[in-house]
C-alpha cells in the first residue's frame, strides 16, 4: 500500500517541484494545487517541469486567501483527485509547497503500514486550545465571518462587534462538535471518502464557509465523526511564534530538524540550499523506525519565544524596545548611586574605588559634563561625555552604559543639581542600590563665596528638588535597594554607614575599612543653616545642627539609618 501527497503551492514553485519530484520518483502519487493567483506563465512552467512524471497531476485551482474557505476547497479538490486517480493510496498526506521531507519515504510508508486505520490529525476542542490568536475561540464557530481579516479588517471587526451586540449565534449542525488543529494532516482513505462523499457534506460545507480559519477546523471536526482511530498530532513539524506566525527554518537549523525525527517539516526558506540538498538526497531507511518526537526541540523554541518576547535583561535595540514596565530587567546588572557623598568628602570617588571591585564614576548626570571614571571623554560602547547627547535620551544613556559594561559593577555620584529625569527609573530598578545623605547638597553652598541672597535662593531650589526625589524613593512602587540618612544622622557614625555600603557592594570581599575618606571642614555649618533660617528659608533635610559646635566625624554613637527594602 502507498501514501499519496496533496501539495498546496503558491510561491517558490521551483522548490515545490524538487519536493514533488523527490516523492514521485519513489512511486508516491502527488496531486498539486497551485493558487489561482499564480501567473499563467509561472504555472505553465511548473507543469512543464514535472511533465515527465506520470504520477504527478494538477487539480482544479482556487484563489486562496488566509483564513478563508478557499483553502479548504483547494484541499478538497486535491484529495478528491487523489482518491479517484490513485486507488492504491491508503493514506493521503496534505503538505504545502514549503514543506520538506526529513526522512526517507520508505520510513513513512513503514510507519503508516503499521497503523493502517489511524488518522494523524491534530484535533482538539476549543476549550482545550491554548494557542489561538486573535481573541476568538468558540466564537469562530458561532458567528459569521464573510469578510477577509486581512483585506477588510475594519469590516471584519465591525461585523464581529455587531453580532456580539445583537446576541447573534449560528446554529452548529447536529452531531458536529467543533475541533481545531493544524491544517497539515495525514488521513486514511476510508476517513477521507467518508468526509468527501457524505450526503450531509453540502450542509457542512455551507456551515464552514462562514467559519473563521476553516482550514484549521473543517477536517479536524469531521474526522471526529468518521475516523476509526485518531492520533491528535500532525506528522509535519510546524512551530509558531508568540504571534501565531510559523517559524521559518534556515540552513543553520539542519541538526535541529534531524533531532526532531519528524517525517516532514514546514516552513522551509526557499534559499536554504543546504537543507534541500541534504534531505532530498536518497538515503537508506533506518533499521528501526523512530517515533516522530518534536518535543525534543520544543525547549529551544520555548527559549526563542522567551528571548523574542522578554529579551535579554537591560538590552534595548531597534528590533526590541519594550513598553515601559514590560522589560525583562531595566538594566543589565547591579549598580550603585551615591548622593551627597561627594559633597561631604574630598575625592570620594578615588577613595571608593580602593574598596569596591568596580568602576567609580563622578556625576554622570551633571548638567555641564558627564564625568566618566578617570575623566575619560568616552566610555564603553562609544558613549561620549556630551551632556546634550545624554539628555536627549537619559534612560538610553544609563541602560547602554550598564549593558556595555556588564560584568563590572558601576558606581556613580548623584545630586539634586544633576538631571533628575531618571529618578523614577532608578527607584523602580531592582538592580539599583541608592544611598542618599539628605541635605548634603548644602555643603558646597556653605563653602560658596556667592552673595548670601543667591545662596539662599539656590538652597531653596535644591531642597525642593530633593524633597520631590525623596517622595519617589519612599513610594510603594520602589524596587531598588535604598538607604537614607539625613546629614546629621550620617555624621554620628560615618564609618559604620560606609562599611555597610561597601559590604553590600562587595559581600564576598568583605573587609574592614582601614581609612576614612577625607571629610570637608564643617566648622560653622550649623551657623550657616541658622542664617538660612534667619533669611526666611527653612532647611528640612540636614537634621539638627548646633550653631556653636562642630560635627565630629569620628563619633562612635550608634544610630540606625533609614533602610528601605
Amino acid at each position: 500500500m502507498s501514501v499519496g501527497f496533496v501539495m498546496m503551492c503558491h510561491t517558490a514553485l521551483d522548490r515545490a517541484a524538487e519536493v514533488a519530484r523527490h516523492w514521485a520518483a519513489q512511486d508516491a502519487p502527488v496531486v498539486i494545487h497551485v493558487d489561482k493567483r499564480v501567473s499563467a506563465s509561472a504555472y505553465d512552467g511548473f507543469v512543464a517541469a514535472l511533465a515527465d512524471l506520470p504520477n504527478i497531476s494538477f487539480c482544479k485551482r482556487f484563489a486562496c486567501e488566509w483564513g478563508t474557505w478557499s483553502l479548504v476547497a483547494a484541499a478538497q479538490a486535491g484529495a478528491e483527485q487523489m482518491l479517484d486517480r490513485h486507488p492504491e493510496a491508503r493514506h493521503v498526506f496534505l503538505a504545502s509547497g514549503s514543506c520538506l521531507p526529513l526522512r526517507p519515504l520508505e520510513e513513512l510508508r513503514a510507519y503508516l503500514d503499521a497503523r493502517p486505520w489511524t488518522d494523524f490529525i491534530e484535533s482538539v476542542t476549543t476549550s482545550e486550545v491554548g494557542w489561538t490568536q486573535g481573541g476568538l475561540d468558540m466564537e469562530r464557530f458561532t458567528l459569521r465571518f464573510p469578510f477577509s481579516w486581512r483585506k477588510h479588517r475594519k469590516l471584519f471587526d465591525d461585523y464581529v462587534a455587531f453580532q456580539r451586540k445583537i446576541g447573534f449565534q449560528r446554529k452548529i449542525p447536529d452531531g458536529l462538535v467543533p475541533h481545531m488543529g493544524s491544517q497539515w494532516w495525514c488521513l486514511t482513505r476510508k476517513t477521507l471518502i467518508a468526509i468527501l462523499k457524505d450526503k450531509d457534506r453540502p450542509l457542512y460545507d455551507r456551515y464552514f464557509k462562514k467559519v473563521w480559519i476553516p482550514d484549521e477546523s473543517y477536517f479536524q471536526s469531521l474526522a471526529r465523526i468518521y475516523a476509526t482511530s485518531i492520533e491528535s498530532r500532525s506528522l509535519t513539524l510546524t512551530k509558531f511564534d508568540f504571534q501565531g506566525k510559523p517559524h521559518i527554518f534556515y540552513d543553520d537549523h539542519l541538526q535541529l530538524l534531524r533531532r526532531s525525527d519528524c517525517f516532514v517539516a514546514r516552513k522551509i526558506w526557499p534559499k536554504a540550499d543546504r537543507l534541500y540538498a541534504t534531505f532530498l538526497k536518497q538515503r537508506k531507511p533506518a533499521a528501526k523506525i523512530a517515533e516522530p518526537n518534536p518535543s525534543k526541540i520544543d525547549r529551544l523554541f520555548t527559549k526563542a519565544v522567551e528571548r523574542r518576547t522578554r529579551g535579554r535583561p537591560g538590552l534595548y535595540m531597534q528590533s526590541r524596545y519594550p513598553n515601559r514596565d514590560h522589560e525583562n530587567g531595566k538594566t543589565a546588572g547591579p549598580y550603585s548611586v551615591f548622593q551627597g557623598f561627594s559633597d561631604l568628602y574630598e575625592n570620594y570617588e578615588g577613595w571608593l574605588s580602593k574598596y569596591v571591585a568596580g568602576r567609580v564614576h563622578g556625576h554622570l548626570f551633571d548638567k555641564d559634563q558627564v564625568a566618566f571614571s578617570g575623566h575619560d571623554p568616552m566610555f564603553n560602547g562609544c558613549l561620549g561625555d556630551s551632556p546634550e547627547l545624554r539628555d536627549y535620551a537619559p534612560r538610553a544613556f544609563l541602560t547602554n552604559l550598564m549593558w556595555n559594561s556588564r560584568g563590572e559593577r558601576q558606581c556613580y555620584m548623584f545630586s539634586p543639581r544633576d538631571n533628575q529625569a531618571l529618578n523614577w527609573f532608578t527607584a523602580t530598578d531592582p538592580n539599583a542600590q541608592i544611598s542618599v545623605i539628605t541635605g548634603a547638597w548644602a555643603i558646597p553652598l556653605y563653602r560658596s563665596t556667592d552673595p548670601f541672597a543667591t545662596v539662599r535662593k539656590e538652597a531653596a531650589r535644591l531642597q525642593k528638588i530633593e524633597l520631590a526625589q525623596l517622595e519617589i524613593l519612599r513610594s510603594m512602587y520602589v524596587k531598588a535597594r535604598i538607604r537614607l540618612w539625613n546629614l546629621q544622622e550620617f555624621l554620628e557614625n560615618p564609618m559604620e554607614h560606609l562599611q555597610i555600603i561597601i559590604d553590600e557592594i562587595s559581600p564576598r570581599a568583605a573587609r574592614r575599612l582601614a581609612e576614612a575618606p577625607q571629610m570637608v571642614d564643617l566648622s560653622g555649618f550649623g551657623q550657616f543653616l541658622q542664617n538660612l533660617k534667619n533669611q526666611g528659608m527653612q532647611p528640612q533635610l540636614m537634621g539638627d545642627f548646633s550653631t556653636v559646635s562642630t560635627p565630629d566625624p569620628h563619633a562612635t554613637r550608634r544610630r540606625r539609618s533609614q533602610f528601605l527594602k
